[in-house]
């Protein structure tokens, strides 16, 4: 079945018309709210940040509670309205939204409400549309914070089949998040199963690289690999010439450009930046063929690809930071990473443990093996049917 027949079923004969926000509902700003009002026992409420961190696309319980008193003077939430933080340092983030299906909560400021009689998670999955996105790009304002304002919301349509029966309206819309729930259901076991997997990772890299007192010898890293951060060169991004060798700077890829200052398999330690210290991306990557590496990332030479693999798995899952210096701009230096001590067992151990950790770090962390290669898969498909099922004509593109 094509996806226009598929699309011709569902409607069933019926239109659909594209009506502002601003036509089908109200937005209610949040206040008063703030991270420290949290307490473990009391009214439920949700902070804006947390719609980023803590929740999917739905939910129906907190994470976070506020006294009774202080509910009294926040802003709340019912079931079936849409919750919607609205600044971001991004463009791509601003207009997140939750779909609640809870019982009353309170709101912080910096998000929003959306009341209406639509099936919530239909609108929360139509603002996860490029359509929605695009038009929403129009109306962002801010330099450092980014924000979109109600009354801009207010103005961008969103397609509500059969408006003229609003029981026969909310069959269809139902239907469609029916759909979109079977694909995100699917993915969220994956990743579930994916982070099983991590876990049991973690726990076996850890188990492999502990060793006992005396066990082995422990070498400082400067004694382990050759440094070759004298040959790095960084480029502005002005003065780059497009091409197809990676330019990596300290968490990974930052460029692609025309010529190279490597052509080997190295290992890549990150320097400098915030993540040496939140760890969102491992700080320690091989890297291997022609590559050109800014000042940003050390470059360090092993003898052989166990040895690499070794220490790039021990790095990434120690604590450094006895070894970082500076707060507001965390940096490792070229001594204190030299000076980071290792515990160095015979080669034929090393292979031994690298063998283990390679074939877990497939089934995790690859992008093209395992678990990752088919959540990414899974979420390509449900972007696509998503945004098929929620692209309907527009009047200018029906009279055309």
């Amino acid at each position: 079945m094509s996806d226009f027949s598929f699309m011709e079923r569902l409607l069933d004969g019926v239109g659909v018309e594209w009506k502002p926000f601003g036509d089908i509902g109200e937005f209610i700003r949040g206040n008063g709210l703030q991270k420290k009002d949290f307490i473990e026992n009391g009214f439920p409420a949700v902070h804006y940040g947390q719609i980023y961190t803590k929740y999917g696309l739905f939910a129906e319980k907190t994470f976070t509670f506020v006294s009774e008193e202080l509910a009294t003077k926040l802003r709340k939430a019912r079931q079936n309205d849409l919750l919607l933080a609205t600044t971001s340092e991004n463009d791509e983030d601003v207009v997140k939204p939750l779909a609640w299906l809870g019982g009353n909560v309170a709101i912080s400021g910096d998000m929003m409400l959306f009341r209406h009689e639509q099936n919530v998670k239909y609108l929360a999955y139509f603002i996860q549309t490029a359509m929605f996105q695009n038009e929403k790009r129009k109306y962002i304002s801010g330099a450092k914070v980014r924000r979109v304002s109600s009354s801009d919301l207010a103005k961008i349509a969103v397609p509500i089949p059969c408006p003229e029966n609003p029981e026969k309206s909310l069959q269809i819309q139902a239907e469609i998040v029916r759909i979109l729930d079977a694909f995100t259901s699917l993915t969220a076991e994956l990743t579930a199963e994916l982070n099983a997997r991590k876990k049991q990772y973690n726990y076996y890299r850890d188990k492999l690289l502990s060793f006992e007192d005396g066990e082995v010898e422990w070498k400082p890293l400067g004694k382990l690999a050759e440094n070759l951060n004298s040959k790095r060169k960084p480029i502005t991004s002005g003065l780059r010439v497009a091409g197809d060798i990676p330019y990596y700077g300290a968490s990974g890829i930052v460029d692609y450009v025309q010529d190279y200052i490597f052509d080997e398999d190295l290992l890549l330690i990150s320097e400098d930046g915030a993540n040496l210290l939140a760890r969102n991306t491992p700080i320690a990557f091989s890297i291997s063929g022609k590559t050109w590496v800014n000042n940003h990332a050390h470059v360090l030479k092993f003898e052989t690809y166990a040895e690499r693999r070794y220490v790039e798995y021990y790095l990434n899952s120690i604590d450094l930071t006895p070894f970082i210096s500076g707060a507001a701009q965390p940096k490792l230096n070229k001594k204190n990473l030299e000076a980071i001590p290792v515990p160095s067992p015979s080669l034929r151990e090393k292979e031994k443990i690298v063998a283990i950790l390679d074939k877990f770090d497939a089934l995790t962390n690859s992008i093209t093996e395992g678990l990752p290669r088919e959540i990414e898969l899974r979420q390509k498909q449900y972007e696509y049917y998503r945004d098929l099922l929620l692209s309907f004509p527009k009047p200018d593109e029906q009279v055309a």
